[in-house]
Formats: C-alpha cells, structure tokens, sequence
C-alpha cells in the first residue's frame, strides 16, 4: 500500500530526479573509455559488446527478481542500497587491469541500476507535488538521456585533458555518487505505508507481473520503447567504434560529444514536449519519435557511406529526437496507467522490455561487425530499425484510433480525466 503524505516537499522529487540522472550518467562513463580499454588490453569487438552485454544482464536481472522490491520494503532503503552497489562498482572500475575486470564492474553497475530504475520511477510519481504522474514520468524519461549524455561528456574530456584518464572519471563520479546518496537519506520520505524491512522479504525474489488493467497500456508502450532503447544501446555500446571508423582514428571527446547529440538532444526533445497533456499528446508523441528515428538511423548510415562528419552529427540529433520522444511517450503513458501499490513493479517490467531491447542488437551488431565490419553491421541494423519505426508508427496510433470510433463517450470521458 502507497502511503501519500499529506504535504509532497518539491525537495525530494528533485532529489530523486537527480539521483536517476546520476546513475544514468555512471552507466554512460565507460563508454568513451572503452577504445582505449580495447586498445590497452587487445580485446576484440565481440568482447567490447560483451562487456556492455553483462551491464544489461546485471540490469535485467535485477528487474526480473527483484524489480518489485520498493513496494514491498519501501523505496529508501531500495535507492540508498542500490546506490551503495553502484559505488562498489565505481571500485572494481578503478582497480580493473584487465578485461575480468571490466565484466566484473559492469555486471555490479547493472544490477545497482536495475534495481534503482525501478525504485526511482516510483518514487518520482509518490512524490511529486501535485501528484501529476504524467510530469513524473516525464522527468523520470528526461532525466535518463540528460544524465547519459552529461557523463559521456564528463568522462570524454577528463580522459582527454585530465589525470589518469582511465580512473579520474570515476573518482568524479563516486563523489556526486556520495553526495545523492546524502541527499535522499536527508531528503526523501517514505511513501511506502510503514514497511517492515525484514530480510524475508528482501531475499524473496519475486517475478514481475503486470497487472491485468495495465497491460493494455503496457503492450503499446512496450513497442515504442524496444525500438527507441534498440537505437541507443548500439550508440552507447559502439560510438567509439562509429567514431574510430568515421574520423581514421579514436578520440574520447568526440566519442562523448556523440553521446552528447543523440542523448543530450533526446532530453531537449522530451522538455519541448512537456506543455502538451494528455493520453493523445502521448500517442502522438511515440508516433512522432519512432518517424524521428526512421530518418535519424538513415541519415547516420548516409554519413558513414559517405564519410561525412557534420552528416553523422545531425544523423544523430534527428536519432536523439526519436529516442526521447518515443521513450517519453512511452514512459508517461505507463506511469499513468500503473496502480500505485504496484506501480514499482510495473515500471520495473517495462524497463526490462527496455533493457531487452536496449542490449541484445547491440551484442549482435558486435558479433556481426566481426564478420562483416562495422560500417556494413549499421546498414543492415538501420535498414531493420526503419522498418520497425515504421511499423511502430502505425502501432502507436491505429489500435487507439479504432477505439475511440467504437466507444467515443467513454474515450472523450477518459481524455479528460486523465
């Protein structure tokens, strides 16, 4: 049972907001770094992208068995747990002299995050001063590109211009890190209606359903996030590589500067969206983002055919536009519909269709590139990525369309009360 305090202090909605850019911006650190790992270290592509595979196995697990937790022991203890694990990762990461290691910090940083997700989504929507879950979750799916890109970015040029390129990213990291685990432990209430923590009940791992009125909702959001989270996790687990293949030669700040076009724009994009409301702006949305998408993966495989640079960037800007327009649709959506006792739950099964989505093309395009390179890996990846956009386009907008001509009182009449 959710328990709504009377008074929602503005403080801890932020607090929380910026706790899931924080953990979104560790899971982006590594990327700019991962050349010079490859470099440093010989490993192949394959192993690159199974490196970023087992973050998003360690991610997947945790929603899979234990993304629920929050609404049965409470979400503090859930987000201050979970931010203990991802220093631990930040750890491993600075003591890492081989590849072992890299598998070992990613698995740890993927779990934290995995658990976190969750916990956060729901939090943002109990806590929020007007009890607007639609705003919530478009926080919550703002907050996810804007921290990936700012770490990206952070990482690139302290491995550019800083110390110890390959540790000063997270030492920096593991202080912010310190700082918002402070913060929600000073901040944050529990909105959980007096859990009992008790060890049972952490160590009872516990399947994800959806519940039946949600999965409607569910279903279509599903679709628009897959093909959204499919783009970005190929640009996370290989934007080095595009940029060593496009530039003749490897640079972490560009590589975050990359990151920067696609996610940082992808948040722009959501904030732009906010002023519209409703179950239709959300629909038009994920409508719009999956077209964004459809011409953004087109004109970056353009720019690798070509070799042009200001192309790519663009390329990736329309992309970026796409991803959070489509991710936010889908999130807001979800946040809406999901019951408030198991709201934590049910947004910890849409981000493991998410994390799915997000993780196994990128493997693919991997173990693809090493067969038959990289560049001839992204034409077919975006050939395939246009075709779903395509089909998610007609997916977002027909089934709620037939339905409003088969019972347009009661869908004018849900309009306006959400």
């Amino acid at each position: 049972m959710i328990h709504l305090p009377g008074r929602r202090p503005a403080r801890a909605f932020r607090t929380v907001a910026v706790g899931v850019g924080t953990v979104l911006a560790a899971n982006s650190t590594p990327t700019p770094l991962y050349v010079a790992y490859q470099e440093r270290w010989g490993f192949s592509a394959t192993t690159l992208t199974t490196v970023f595979a087992v973050y998003a196995a360690g991610v997947l697990a945790a929603l899979l068995l234990i993304g629920g937790l929050s609404d049965r022991i409470g979400r503090r203890p859930v987000l201050q747990g979970s931010l203990c694990t991802l220093i631990v990762s930040y750890a491993l990461f600075l003591a890492a002299d081989d590849v072992t290691w890299l598998y070992c910090a990613r698995a740890v940083q993927g779990l934290a995050t995995g658990v976190f997700t969750g916990a956060a989504g729901a939090a943002l929507a109990d806590l929020h001063p007007r009890a607007d879950h639609r705003t919530a979750g478009l926080v919550n799916s703002a907050a996810m590109p804007s921290g990936l890109a700012v770490g990206a970015v952070i990482s690139g040029a302290l491995a550019r211009w800083g110390p110890a390129p390959l540790r000063s990213p997270y030492l920096v990291l593991a202080g912010v890190t310190l700082v918002v685990l402070a913060a929600i432990i000073a901040w944050v209430p529990e909105t959980v209606a007096a859990p009992r923590l008790q060890w049972s009940q952490v160590l009872r791992l516990q399947p994800l359903r959806v519940p039946p009125e949600t999965r409607r909702e569910f279903l279509t959001a599903s679709v628009g996030v897959s093909v959204a989270w499919a783009v970005g996790g190929l640009y996370l687990g290989l934007a080095g590589s595009l940029v060593k293949e496009l530039l003749d030669g490897s640079d972490p700040f560009v590589t975050g500067l990359v990151i920067l076009s696609m996610q940082g724009v992808a948040g722009a994009a959501q904030l732009t969206w906010a002023l519209r409301r409703g179950a239709v702006a959300d629909r038009v949305a994920s409508a719009l983002g999956c077209t964004a998408l459809f011409l953004g993966v087109l004109a970056v495989a353009g720019a690798l055919f070509t070799g042009s640079p200001p192309l790519f960037f663009a390329g990736s800007a329309v992309t970026g536009t796409g991803f959070g327009l489509a991710f936010m649709g889908s999130s807001r959506r979800i946040t809406h519909a999901a019951p408030p006792a198991r709201r934590g739950e049910t947004l910890a099964a849409f981000f493991t269709v998410a994390y799915l989505a997000f993780s196994v093309p990128s493997v693919l395009a991997g173990l693809l590139s090493t067969r038959f390179g990289l560049v001839h890996t992204f034409y077919a990846f975006a050939a395939v990525t246009a075709l779903l956009s395509a089909a998610t386009v007609v997916r977002s907008l027909r089934p709620d369309a037939e339905r409003v001509r088969s019972t347009p009182g009661r869908c004018r009449q849900l309009d306006r009360r959400r």
